[in-house]
């Protein structure tokens, strides 16, 4: 392999892949000699950022230094990596690092870029050349297997959960049932307790002991997948467990199928190999059916009182309220279906953004931790992510000096440890932190309007206490007149319905109204096709129709003669029980070398939806194609033309000729696979992902049917991802019920006899289209007045405009 890592212990290498080459020093390098079976060393002095030279070939440029002759006039020499090593080194190199170059050739700087007369090594990845990269690193880094060679080390056996005994010192891979996160024991250690299943249907409990937090399982929910080494088996009542021995050490993967498989651990110095990749894959699997997803993780928005459960959210504020409990200011962009009791801070030291806090408005709760908590409590950072687990709520009645007593929700985090009850920081990085930034930006972009368009009057005091208060649901004001600045259309002035209601199209109107209802309900089946050539609308294929146009596509065998072509290489098996149904697999490739399958660009042949889907997750994108006579060619523009992940990309069949597959060769850069480029060169008119929605806007003097069409600009959600996201679809949800309330009507107007029946403009054939709209709530009721720009259009050429 071009690159290998040797991990090194103590400083020690683990292996000695370079015994059988010989070792030669900086200055004896001369231009022409063989240097196949021989090599240099050094330490990393500087590295440059990745570049592309004039053919596009990636270049890598970086100075090693030889520390054995350090005093030598020439002890650095700079050293050129080309293509997919170049791109591979880039992964793994840091500065400090001991490498080694073999099989490599000498120019001399006169011929080369080299500066201050320094000597350059260029060092090519082609095949014929064979040049051989060894870096000694001190924890393996997760780059791709596909990409580089880990240099042997250890050979580890794990043994099955029902095959334990007491005195074995085991390896052992399982399924997290249940934890408690790290606490102080009554020792000096942290301890954490964690249950694991296997595919034996064996449960193991482990009672782990380290002086050290971090060297602890870095487990954040059940159904993580976890790797101890040296695990020692002891009976204890009866009942077999597993301790920490000298030399425990654990790894922690996300259990979530399909997941990225990169290891949580605080160590410097583990393995992870293929073996290892198929063991939390095959646990991920058996995991998925054979055990419940856990039901303690809650929303606040689903939050019931007198139920324990566990929240992830972001901390906003601190505060100690006194020796035995502490304040945690946290949201996670839902609102609680009660008002939230509130804490009584102006007396104490307040960590956090107060005006943030009171921008963000009854989206915040206040929890109260106890006991041993606390002092967890104190050492998290504001901003930070956070799950506590086994958060307990009441109702607690307020008394308020100016109303009658009402109920508030408390959160408290009792002290001890029982039902794993405890607080963990998430790293930015988790894939739950992930989906909630997602609803956090969505959620403080609404609040933030609301905030513009409300005037506030309460002070800090007037948050709801424990010796009573007026809840936050109660105090919102909101002015009457709209706050919003418009930023197109400054010069229409505000115009009743009644009036536009006996105008003829085409014009341009600004109103402001109440939402009085809205289409579709189910707002998933908003989202449709837009083709921005014929202006034609489609609704997103379904799932099972997907298939069955797949199916049919799958019904002629690949052509052999199409296989292994200069655009890219194939693969071909016979799938079993399914009546010997041929698949191709054809990895395209970046001038004539294979990327890394996050850069690769695949096409598949006589593939289902389900192994597409499969392989969208693993490579850049796929393409699903068929043989034609000459060459590849797509399916029917009826199934996506590239997937990438979970988005699956769409052509127009009416303004779309399609080209060959072969056409792909004139895109330069084959690594970012723009679908936009990709669906330029094989002549398709890309669909965009709309929303499309009928507003019912209501003004007191009309009432008037108003069609949106938008990308993301209005909801600030991309149409392409919400058909995936059962959160995205929450939000969503979430931002209409805000703007139209359920379960709330619009009294009776003086003028809606008037519009009564059907809709003037609709017998006319005329639309109103909505271009531009803004919400502002009124202080008068719960709904909200919208600001909108209106343009009227005949309805045979009606075309709905982007927000």
């Amino acid at each position: 392999m071009p690159l290998e890592l040797i991990k090194e212990v103590n400083g020690v290498p683990e292996v000695e892949p370079l015994n059988k080459l010989h070792r030669v020093s900086f200055r004896s390098l001369q231009p022409g000699c063989d240097y196949s079976k021989k090599y240099i060393q050094g330490k990393l002095s500087h590295i440059s950022s990745l570049t592309g030279g004039g053919n596009r070939t990636a270049i890598l440029k970086i100075g090693l230094q030889e520390q054995e002759n350090a005093d030598s006039e020439i002890n650095t020499i700079n050293v050129l990596f080309f293509g997919k090593l170049a791109k591979d080194c880039a992964k793994v190199f840091y500065d400090g690092d001991t490498i080694a170059v073999a099989g490599f050739i000498v120019l001399s700087s006169s011929s080369s870029t080299s500066k201050d007369g320094e000597h350059c090594l260029f060092l090519k990845a082609f095949e014929d050349l064979k040049s051989t990269v060894y870096v000694y690193v001190k924890s393996v880094i997760n780059i791709s297997a596909e990409s580089m060679s880990l240099a042997p080390a250890a050979h580890y056996v794990y043994t099955p959960l029902n095959e334990l005994k007491s005195g074995m010192i085991i390896n052992v891979y399982g399924v997290v049932k249940f934890f408690k996160p790290p606490y102080l024991s009554k020792g000096t250690d942290y301890c954490s307790v964690v249950t694991i299943v296997d595919q034996t249907n064996a449960k193991l409990t482990c009672l782990l002991f380290s002086g050290n937090y971090e060297a602890l399982p870095m487990i954040y929910k059940n159904g993580d997948i976890v790797r101890f080494h040296r695990l020692k088996i002891q009976v204890y009542k009866n009942e077999t467990q597993g301790i920490t021995s000298t030399g425990f050490a654990s790894l922690t993967f996300e259990g979530t199928l399909g997941a990225p498989i990169i290891p949580r651990t605080a160590s410097k110095c583990f393995n992870l190999t293929t073996k290892d990749h198929k063991m939390v894959e095959t646990l991920r699997a058996w995991a998925s059916t054979n055990i419940s997803p856990s039901s303690t993780l809650v929303k606040l928005c689903d939050v019931q009182p007198m139920k324990y459960f566990d929240l992830t959210c972001q901390l906003l504020g601190k505060a100690e309220v006194d020796g035995a409990s502490f304040l945690l200011k946290v949201w996670d962009g839902t609102r609680t279906p009660y008002p939230s009791w509130r804490v009584l801070i102006q007396d104490v030291a307040f960590h956090g953004d107060l005006s943030h806090i009171h921008r963000l408005q009854n989206l915040t709760v206040d929890i109260l931790v106890y006991d041993n908590h606390v002092q967890v409590a104190k050492s998290l950072k504001v901003g930070s992510f956070l799950r506590i687990y086994s958060l307990h709520t009441k109702l607690q009645s307020v008394n308020s000096e100016s109303q009658a007593t009402s109920l508030a929700l408390e959160f408290h985090l009792h002290g001890g440890t029982s039902y794993g009850r405890g607080i963990r920081v998430l790293p930015e990085s988790n894939s739950d932190v992930d989906q909630l930034k997602k609803i956090l930006e969505c959620a403080s972009l609404t609040a933030n309007q609301c905030s513009d368009a409300c005037q506030s009057e309460y002070e800090d005091s007037s948050y709801p206490t424990s010796s009573g208060s007026v809840s936050l649901y109660e105090v919102e004001r909101c002015q009457q007149l709209s706050a919003t600045i418009l930023t197109d259309h400054q010069y229409l002035e505000n115009t009743p319905l009644c009036a536009i209601l006996k105008q003829k199209a085409p014009q341009q109107y600004r109103i402001r109204a109440k939402l009085r209802s809205y289409k579709p309900k189910r707002l998933f089946q908003s989202v449709k096709l837009h083709c921005p050539e014929c202006h034609s609308l489609q609704e997103v294929p379904h799932e099972g129709d997907l298939d069955l146009i797949l199916q049919k596509g799958a019904a002629n065998a690949p052509d052999t003669k199409l296989q292994n072509t200069t655009l890219y290489d194939s693969k071909i098996w016979t799938t079993k029980d399914q009546g010997e149904r041929k698949v191709a697999i054809h990895f395209v490739k970046n001038n004539g070398i294979l990327p890394l399958s996050n850069d690769c660009l695949v096409l598949i042949e006589g593939g289902t939806l389900s192994e597409i889907c499969k392989l969208a997750s693993k490579f850049h994108g796929v393409i699903p194609v068929r043989s034609g006579r000459e060459d590849l060619e797509l399916l029917d523009l009826s199934a996506p033309f590239l997937i990438q992940g979970k988005v699956r990309h769409y052509g127009c069949k009416q303004c779309s000729s399609l080209r060959p597959i072969q056409n792909l060769n004139s895109l330069v850069d084959k690594t970012s696979w723009i679908p936009s480029s990709v669906a330029e060169v094989l002549g398709i008119v890309p669909l965009r992902y709309v929303f499309v929605m009928t507003f019912t806007l209501d003004d007191g003097t009309g009432v008037l049917e108003a069609y949106l069409m938008d990308s993301d600009e209005f909801f600030h959600i991309p149409p392409s991802e919400i058909l995936t996201s059962d959160d995205l679809q929450q939000n969503m949800e979430m931002i209409m019920d805000l703007f139209c309330p359920p379960g709330i009507k619009i009294g009776p107007l003086g003028s809606r006899d008037s519009v009564k029946g059907s809709d003037p403009l609709q017998e006319k054939g005329e639309l109103a289209t909505a271009n531009k709209i803004w919400a502002q709530q009124s202080s008068s009721s719960s709904l909200w007045y919208w600001e909108v720009v209106l343009e009227l259009t005949k309805q045979d050429s009606a075309v709905c405009s982007g927000m």
